[in-house]
């Protein structure tokens, strides 16, 4: 049976490829943008576009809640779109915290007989402590009960999944989905690739931080799956099983290449090139998806390179 589902971000790197997914199996989709002529440009058979942002307040979008199956909450100002000064931090937290709260306040708004019986909201891996590759419990798998961090992301990813989980007040079934690196075309891969494209590839920094990764195609299952299994809540690691060090997802893009994958990004260069961003790709964490295998759901892609080579050939 089809399903009705409201989406956020539906129009971005990942919510694009939702939003195909879900009218590509017969749903009926509303997608919230800012600028809802441009996105019905782009959207697919099946989907319709709604003006307003859930960052800035409630309004006349909220109606178009009622009556949904499910809400994925995928909006986002990018962590890496800019040097992270206070005014940008405070975008990050508005775009996902405030809007979050927004969506929710929407949701417990309507009568019990139109409210969504899920709301799957986008979070980070991010929500975990990273470790340098040297410190205490390095190689340890961090599963959806570690506690988050003290960080500013991981303080962000809190206070994201603490505003979707008020929802479950309203009787509405929360899912936070904890994202790490998504390989796909277009989005993080094509800043990874671009030194090695230059002959200049290899890890950054020492290399020995751990990488949590999800190939896009399983990542927009696991969102599938996540709206349709009624047993699953709470935080979920959207990770594949495999995560990878540094050095190992750097030499096997060499390797599918056929480019050198040695050069290493010297720590320094890239603090003064990306600021306080720079701490969260030298300190990686081994975030892994116990809840979804507990869940029964299978990768297509569980190991680093046979989701490179679907994505880059070779």
């Amino acid at each position: 049976m089809s399903k009705r589902v409201f989406v956020t971000g539906g129009t971005g790197f990942m919510g694009s490829a939702l939003v195909e997914a879900l009218c590509g199996r017969g749903d009926q989709v509303i997608v919230l943008s800012r600028d809802a002529g441009r996105a019905r440009a782009h959207l697919p058979s099946g989907a319709v576009a709604v003006e307003g942002d859930p960052g800035l307040g409630g309004g006349e979008w909220q109606r178009h809640l009622a009556g949904c199956d499910a809400v994925v909450h995928l909006a986002g100002a990018p962590v890496a779109g800019q040097r992270w000064d206070a005014r940008y931090k405070q975008i990050l937290r508005d775009s996902r915290v405030e809007s979050t709260r927004h969506l929710v306040e929407g949701i417990a708004a309507l009568p019990e007989s139109e409210r969504p019986r899920v709301l799957v909201s986008a979070s980070g891996a991010d929500y975990y402590a990273g470790f340098d590759g040297d410190g205490i419990g390095d190689d340890d798998d961090i599963t959806e009960s570690a506690p988050s961090s003290d960080s500013f992301l991981g303080r962000l990813c809190a206070s994201w999944e603490a505003e979707a989980r008020a929802a479950e007040a309203s009787g509405v079934r929360v899912v936070c989905m904890r994202t790490p690196l998504v390989l796909g075309h277009g989005g993080a891969l094509e800043r990874l690739l671009l030194p090695f494209k230059l002959f200049a590839g290899g890890p950054v920094g020492h290399g020995r931080q751990w990488v949590t990764w999800i190939h896009l195609e399983d990542s927009i299952r696991a969102y599938l799956f996540a709206i349709d299994e009624p047993s699953l809540s709470g935080p979920v690691n959207l990770s594949a099983p495999e995560p990878v060090r540094f050095k190992t997802l750097a030499s096997a893009i060499g390797k599918i290449l056929r480019r050198p994958s040695w050069l290493p990004v010297p720590a320094f260069a890239l603090k003064a090139a990306v600021g306080e961003l720079s701490e969260y790709l030298l300190h990686g964490r081994r975030a892994v998806p116990a809840a979804l295998l507990a869940h029964g759901f299978e990768f297509r892609y569980p190991t680093l390179e046979p989701a490179l080579r679907d994505l880059l050939g070779g």
